[in-house]
């Protein structure tokens, strides 16, 4: 028996799980899309459960979105990888197809460079990310269509500057390390990204200058960080996780469906609902 094209399924997959937003994001623009047969859902999966897991979906499953520590695990499953998603080796979206194949791509990178442009930021002159992780490479991604001259990357260890570096060279972005301890510095930066876990930049927020210009701190909980409270309190440009969750949510919602324009303004306004909803 066929799925009636109506009656369709999507999940966020990783681990941990429960704290993420992307049920209420992608319900919320199911609901303004007129997809009542649509359903969207979290499950908890490591690595070593998503081949079974994949193999077990039916036609009726339009797509998944992808978290840690699933984005680089999930290649080797897949029939198909966009361009995205081959430069920074990270897979966020799964879309099925009806024959069930797989095609991976990243939302994360236009996503980031999405909701920069809302902000008006459409280049800047130099750059400056903090930290070394998985999304900072997309970080340099992103910057390699928004960034004219250097980026700066503050990172622990020369492991980590050497990753970086070879993310720079691989995406055409000039990328100096420097060392962590002197992360205050990437602060006087036009554009800066902070991609480290909650706590890590906590004492960056003295260093805040008097005339900041743009922090995008990819954290949506806790927010305000202690960062980008300091930075906003000094008249600076703030962006926080849920800003990117939302863009890169959007570009999911629409690949997923066939259905553009996602309803952007509604799932900005679901997760800062639900954000709000949660225990302090």
């Amino acid at each position: 028996m066929t799925t009636a094209p109506d009656h369709r399924r999507a999940a966020v997959l990783g681990s941990p799980i429960a704290h993420s937003l992307s049920p209420a994001l992608h319900r919320t623009a199911y609901a303004a899309l007129g997809l009542t047969g649509w359903t969207y859902d979290r499950f908890e999966l490591a690595e070593d459960g998503l081949p079974g897991f994949l193999d077990g979906l039916g036609p009726e499953w339009a797509g998944l979105s992808l978290t840690m520590p699933l984005k680089r695990a999930v290649i080797p499953l897949l029939d198909g990888i966009g361009e995205t998603a081959v430069a920074v080796e990270a897979v966020n979206t799964v879309i099925l197809g009806p024959d069930g194949h797989r095609q991976g791509e990243n939302t994360d990178v236009p996503g980031l460079v999405a909701a920069l442009r809302e902000r008006g930021v459409h280049r800047v002159p130099g750059a400056a990310v903090l930290g070394a992780g998985a999304t900072a490479s997309s970080a340099l991604a992103a910057l390699a269509q928004l960034c004219d001259g250097e980026v700066t990357a503050y990172v622990r260890g020369p492991g980590r500057a050497a990753e970086m570096r070879g993310w720079g060279e691989r995406l055409g972005v000039p990328v100096i390390c420097a060392p962590w301890d002197d992360a205050a510095r990437a602060l006087d930066a036009p554009l800066v990204i902070a991609t480290t876990p909650a706590g890590s930049t906590d004492a960056l927020a003295t260093a805040v200058p008097q005339r900041p210009g743009i922090l995008f701190d990819v954290l949506y909980e806790p927010w305000p960080t202690p960062l980008a409270a300091a930075w906003s309190a000094r008249g600076g440009t703030v962006l926080g996780g849920l800003d990117l969750l939302v863009h890169q949510a959007v570009l999911q919602v629409e690949a997923m469906t066939g259905l553009a324009p996602a309803p952007l303004a509604a799932m900005r306004a679901a997760g800062e609902a639900a954000l709000a909803a949660r225990p302090v």
